[in-house]
């Protein structure tokens, strides 16, 4: 087909990736309506589960998901949250989610975990 899409997908060879064996999930927390006011409580508890991830050299990429297109959403809060950081695998990458401080507050009306793999940077 010239000049356009020819219907194929293809997988081009990555140009960076991690170890072989070093496996990455995604974690999404969905906030519940009215969850700011239960979100800042928790967050110390929250931030000190990931900065533990980071000194073990396991936290890819961690944050909130604005409800507003802004830095700081003010009182119109977030949306959640996503978390990339590296488990033993799919049932340890869930529990460690299950645990999260979030969950316990209530933060979190739905959190979905799955493998995901770093392609770049």
């Amino acid at each position: 087909m010239a000049g356009g899409w020819d219907g194929r997908l293809s997988c081009p060879a990555p140009l960076l990736t991690d170890s072989p064996t070093r496996m990455w999930y995604a974690i999404i927390g969905r906030d519940r309506p009215d969850a700011l006011p239960r979100r800042l409580a928790a967050r110390p508890a929250h931030l000190a589960r990931l900065q533990a991830l980071r000194d073990a050299g396991r936290l890819l990429l961690a944050g909130p998901l604005p409800a507003i297109d802004a830095v700081d959403p003010g009182p119109a809060g977030y949306l959640g949250s996503l978390i990339v950081a590296e488990f033993e695998d799919l049932g340890a990458a869930e529990a460690w989610a299950d645990a999260d401080p979030y969950r316990a507050a209530e933060v979190y009306a739905s959190v979905e975990v799955m493998p995901f793999r770093r392609v770049l940077p």
